[in-house]
């Protein structure tokens, strides 16, 4: 039996509406929270490997505010782009166009981790939202990463064996497995065993190898800072001090490049900080929303 979420009864007193849009050959899969007359809207971008699920904690804690989560192309319930590589400037064109078909242009934006690269890409390329929301914010040379060479061994091998074969090794429960308890950083023991129960549940969620495998080429190849100097809305980033993808020092670096950046540093987190800190997150980004939408 799966734990209960501890966002659970917070999030199912949400309205929900679910939809489907064609972007760039890709049919994107949304679910939309909240009231739809809200006077605040958010759309939200989530980080690889991912789906909306991953940021339903944060939009528990966000009651009156309309949020549009999409599943990226290519997870989740999204189908992969056809007219654009899913690299960061094709996810960008497609974040930046899901926004317009939807008629959401006066949203604000919000993206976590991967989502922070395509977010902070589409709108240094034109995307023009009345602010920018970064979560554990790509903010230093993913690249660089301690482990990245022997992950960029796993996703060579999985893109070079037969699809089914490809599959297996990167849904392995126990790969999964290791990952997770690699990013946990919570004391919390309930709330670690329902971390680990999501990325066994979520994580594997994609369409194909090469997809994925793509996804993870882009992950490698930018960063939010490459992009911050043609960012012109305020901005607002939130890093966890303990976080071993996307550290703090990087956001601590980039956060001066934005023309209106400002950064928020949650203690005791590492990179789920929509999942050990979603009530601290949700207060820093209600508390940004208040100064600069006011």
């Amino acid at each position: 039996m799966p734990r209960p979420a501890p966002h659970a009864a917070e999030l199912a007193a949400l309205p929900l509406r679910t939809g489907e849009v064609a972007i760039l050959g890709s049919t994107t899969r949304y679910w939309d929270y909240g009231p739809r007359d809200a006077t605040r809207t958010l759309v939200l971008c989530h980080g690889y490997r991912g789906d909306h699920h991953g940021l339903e904690p944060v939009v528990a804690r966000l009651p009156g505010v309309r949020i549009v989560s999409p599943d990226l192309p290519g997870f989740g319930e999204s189908t992969p782009m056809t007219e654009q590589p899913h690299s960061i400037d094709g996810y960008a064109r497609w974040f930046a166009a899901f926004v317009r078909a939807l008629g959401l242009e006066d949203a604000v934006v919000l993206g976590h981790s991967f989502g922070s690269i395509v977010t902070t890409h589409a709108v240094a390329a034109g995307l023009t939202p009345p602010a920018l929301i970064l979560v554990n914010p790509i903010a230093s040379d993913p690249a660089e990463v301690g482990g990245v060479g022997v992950t960029k061994l796993y996703y060579g091998l999985a893109r070079r064996l037969p699809e089914r074969l490809g599959r297996a090794l990167l849904a392995s429960p126990l790969i999964v497995a290791v990952m997770s308890r690699t990013l946990v950083k919570t004391p919390d023991r309930e709330l670690r065993k329902w971390i680990h129960e999501e990325h066994g549940r979520y994580f594997s969620r994609f369409s194909d190898v090469r997809t994925v495998a793509e996804g993870f080429d882009a992950s490698l190849s930018a960063q939010v800072g490459d992009a911050a100097d043609a960012v012109g809305v305020p901005t607002l980033l939130i890093a966890g001090d303990d976080d071993m993808i996307a550290p703090a020092a990087g956001a601590r670096e980039t956060v001066g490049r934005f023309r209106d950046g400002r950064l928020v540093v949650l203690p005791g987190v590492g990179h789920l900080v929509h999942y050990e800190a979603a009530e601290g997150a949700a207060d820093a980004i209600t508390a940004f929303l208040d100064e600069v939408l006011t």
